[in-house]
């Protein structure tokens, strides 16, 4: 039998089934309800035809599981715990392999599985005794600010709770989880670490001037970008963490520009926003330069007003400090070197988005923006994104510069500072 790819590692980044036992151990004191916990993995799509995307598995399973396979489902109740793994058919497994039973106990910890009729009747008949379940709250639909259509898993799983027992009410654990992720453990910070080095050397080696000189097109330094985070062992989607922003020009004005086609011209600025994936967890790291290596003034100008703005929150991030105040006094520095550069007469919030659009922070671990509770205080083993910026669509200049921080008693140790920040 076949055995598929489950929890990864990288190096010496290794998350055995210790990690995911013990984070299951945390939800349970976390959530001191006695209702039975209930979490669906996330489902295949269809890409096309008969091809699905690649999974991408929900990280709050994954987190509690280490397990990347589709369709499972994850019981805890009353000190027990099993998985509900579905049934493949015959044709599927040719091609795709089996799902092997003891990879997925030894990855998660979990030495009961049982397949679908078995597992179901088990978890139906405890349902229809119970008046609460826990689980993950579905997101609706379509998110329409987004414009993306969700996952359904977790909606299908809680449909089919509600029919077995209609008067089931549910608790939400996705607050838990978010307090659970928001603070990372040592082997999590590894894997961060680990995702960061081969990032910062990737663009090291991208950014040499005599590099830079040789590209004609954004999609050629995307190429080496994939090139050197393969290289040194990066995972996820071509070992991106996802899909990697080269922007020069007017298009650095719009934030995920990602189809990174334009053809480059000296004289323009140009940002790289990436970030590799080391195991399941992401790096994201953004540098602005001037194609050629001559700054104008202006450029210049614009630039060393993000690059004090990113300083200015270095300073503020500490244990103690909620991250919407900080958004906030960010916003009021940022309005200020806009004044300063001649863009706005007065600080209001509207003026101010016009030219700095998007949060300064945002968490990062499993995923590029990850789970956390922005009105909760910060802690020590909190890690973040920094990254201001500036975008001026009338003169084509777009800056932002982005580093990865972890707060520390003492305040923040910036995990990238390997990378320098400069313009030219």
């Amino acid at each position: 039998m076949q055995e598929m790819c489950y929890a990864r590692s990288v190096s010496n980044v290794v998350f055995d089934s210790s990690f995911f036992t013990n984070n299951r151990e945390r939800l349970r004191q976390l959530f001191t309800g006695t209702a039975p916990i209930v979490i669906a993995a996330n489902g295949l799509l269809q890409q096309a035809s008969d091809e699905p995307y690649a999974l991408h598995q929900d990280r709050n399973f994954w987190y509690l599981t280490g397990i990347d396979e589709p369709g499972v489902v994850l019981v805890m109740d009353k000190g027990k715990e099993y998985l509900i793994v579905p049934p493949r058919e015959v044709v599927r497994e040719q091609f795709d392999g089996a799902v092997n039973f003891d990879t997925l106990g030894r990855v998660s910890g979990i030495q009961t599985i049982l397949y679908e009729k078995e597992g179901w009747k088990q978890l139906e008949a405890r349902l229809k005794k119970v008046q609460h379940v826990a689980t993950l709250g579905a997101n609706p639909r379509f998110i329409d600010f987004l414009g993306m259509y969700t996952n359904p898993a977790r909606a299908d799983l809680i449909q089919r709770m509600k029919d077995t027992n209609p008067s089931l009410e549910l608790l939400d654990l996705r607050t838990h989880l978010s307090r659970m992720r928001m603070f990372k453990q040592e082997v999590e910070l590894a894997a961060i670490q680990e995702a960061i080095d081969i990032t910062v050397s990737t663009l090291k080696e991208v950014l040499r001037p005599k590099q830079l000189a040789k590209y004609a097109y954004e999609y050629e330094i995307e190429a080496d970008l994939t090139r050197g985070f393969r290289r040194q062992g990066g995972a996820g989607l071509l070992g991106h963490a996802f899909p990697p922003i080269v922007a020069s020009g007017e298009r650095t004005c719009t934030m995920h520009h990602i189809q990174n086609s334009a053809p480059l011209v000296t004289g323009e600025v140009l940002i790289l926003d990436v970030g590799a994936q080391s195991g399941s967890y992401a790096s994201d790291i953004a540098r602005t330069v001037v194609l050629g290596g001559h700054p104008s003034r202006r450029q210049q100008l614009v630039y060393d007003a993000v690059l004090e703005a990113q300083e200015y929150a270095f300073s503020l991030l500490k244990p103690g400090l909620i991250v919407r105040n900080y958004e906030k006094q960010m916003e009021e520095f940022i309005g200020e070197k806009l004044r300063e550069l001649g863009l706005i007469k007065t600080i209001e919030r509207e003026a101010v988005r016009r030219f700095f659009p998007h949060a300064t922070s945002h968490f990062l671990g499993l995923d590029m923006h990850d789970a956390g509770d922005y009105d909760h205080p910060l802690e020590p083993g909190a890690v973040l994104t920094v990254e201001p910026g500036i975008y001026i669509p009338e003169e084509s200049i777009g800056v932002r510069i982005e580093d990865d921080v972890l707060i520390t008693a003492e305040g923040v140790k910036v995990l990238s500072r390997n990378l320098p920040r400069l313009l030219a």
